[in-house]
């Protein structure tokens, strides 16, 4: 068994974190005050508050000596797992790279337009950083000259020459919908309130299957650079996160994607009975990504079938729509829509996935991936835990199981998509529509 990984802590020391941070603004301000409810590092908060009074008395602590080793919140996170409720990352404000040693360096010289570059490069240079475990920090610099953060980490892999922050890097993109979505574009969240609340962005890398639900994150968050499966849009505050991509790529590649061909509607001719094209593909894939995935048993795929009109005629009843405007074939309003992002999701119980009395027909509608995160506490839980508990992946209840998602409940469902053959983000021990469907068939 890996010996677990701990970190030395020295109250003296420049660590970043926000409950560091506090501790020093504290420390001088005020050297009497011991309250040691706030974040940071709780393990170590015995060993802070007795160097802290033994400061107060003046007590000389020899340099030579360190505090005992003790486990710390900055240590590595279980992989599928946030760290915490909000992503602890203050970040730095805009500014130029750094030079050698992390002396300020020149301004960037004056160019006309935005440094082009492709989206293979942005990864490789993300890659590059994960390679060297760059380690989190707000006001150190990375050989290259940009900020250790999360604002950071993506002004290097979009190569700006200089370091933003995510008040500014919005500037350097374009937005783009979730559909429209590739690898090297950013995904961001400001809180222009309080920027240090929450504020962050990721890289988008991919997504791990063809519900749409998981992507790989690349992200500079403590303690280092690391890439990750990650619900859409992010662990919290999903609803705040951005899409944008980079203005600077290459006029190929922006002609590739997300150009006006690409939010076209195809035409009547792309569907329907005998139909076998990519825009079937696609059509399927945004059904699923808006709550339609309990239609396919397979899929989606090219070949036109009954699983894409009871999808496509589900989208555009819980739009409210009836007659020949709700008859399963996508004309240019549903296309708008589901391309857009607009309108309704279909709800959970809508319609009927398959004939009365098929196996298919008997499994339960999937209900959307927001049911099974952290913090979540539904029925839904509590019906996906006895059906863990009824295939033999219940070994890791004590007692329930029960309405609020846990880490039992992630753990059960990684066993059984492991049991499937799945592997990396296709078994992060969350259920999408697949997960459900193999679940309770």
């Amino acid at each position: 068994m890996k010996a677990p990984v701990f970190e030395e802590f020295d109250p003296a020391s420049d660590c970043d974190c926000p409950g560091c941070l506090h501790w020093r603004s504290a420390a001088r301000s005020s050297p009497s005050s011991l309250t040691i409810s706030l974040g940071g590092h709780p393990a170590a908060h015995g060993a802070r508050r007795a160097l802290v009074l033994a400061a107060a008395a003046g007590t000389v602590i020899g340099g030579a000596h360190t505090v005992p080793a003790v486990a710390s919140d900055h240590g590595p996170v279980r992989p599928g797992l946030p760290s915490s409720d909000e992503p602890p990352t203050p970040q730095g404000g805009s500014g130029p790279l750094h030079g050698p040693a992390g002396s300020p360096g020149s301004p960037p010289k004056h160019v006309t337009g935005l440094p082009a570059t492709t989206r293979a490069a942005i990864v490789k240079r993300a890659k590059v950083w994960l390679a060297a475990k760059v380690p989190y920090s707000m006001v150190k610099f990375w050989s290259d000259g940009y900020r250790q953060d999360c604002s950071g980490f993506v002004s290097m892999a979009w190569n700006l020459g200089s370091n933003e922050w995510t008040g500014s890097l919005n500037k350097y993109g374009t937005r783009v919908t979730r559909e429209q979505l590739q690898p090297g574009d950013m995904l961001l969240f400001h809180n222009p309130s309080n920027p240090q609340k929450g504020s962050h962005v990721v890289l988008f890398g991919g997504w791990t299957d063809y519900t749409h639900t998981y992507y790989v994150a690349y992200e500079q968050t403590p303690p280092r650079a690391r890439k990750q499966s990650t619900p859409y849009a992010y662990w919290s505050n999903s609803s705040h996160y951005v899409p944008y991509r980079y203005k600077g790529l290459k006029q190929e590649e922006k002609a590739a994607v997300g150009g006006s061909a690409s939010t076209a509607f195809p035409g009547a001719k792309s569907f329907g009975a005998g139909a076998g094209n990519a825009n079937v593909t696609r059509l399927g894939k945004l059904l699923v990504d808006r709550g339609g995935g309990r239609f396919y048993t397979t899929g989606p795929g090219p070949r036109w079938g009954e699983a894409d009109r009871l999808a496509t005629q589900a989208f555009q009843r819980a739009q409210g729509w009836t007659g020949a405007n709700a008859d399963g074939l996508p004309g240019s309003t549903t296309w708008a829509y589901l391309v857009g992002g607009k309108g309704k999701d279909i709800p959970p119980v809508a319609g009927t996935a398959s004939r009365p009395g098929s196996a298919a027909s008997k499994v339960p509608p999937y209900p959307g991936r927001g049911m099974f995160r952290p913090g979540a506490s539904n029925a839904y839980v509590t019906q996906l835990g006895r059906q863990l508990v009824k295939k033999g992946f219940g070994k890791n209840y004590t007692k329930g199981p029960g309405p609020r998602w846990g880490e039992t409940d992630r753990r059960g469902v990684e066993a059984f998509q492991r049991s499937q053959g799945w592997r990396g983000g296709a078994a992060d021990g969350y259920p999408g529509p697949e997960t459900w469907r193999r679940l309770f068939s």
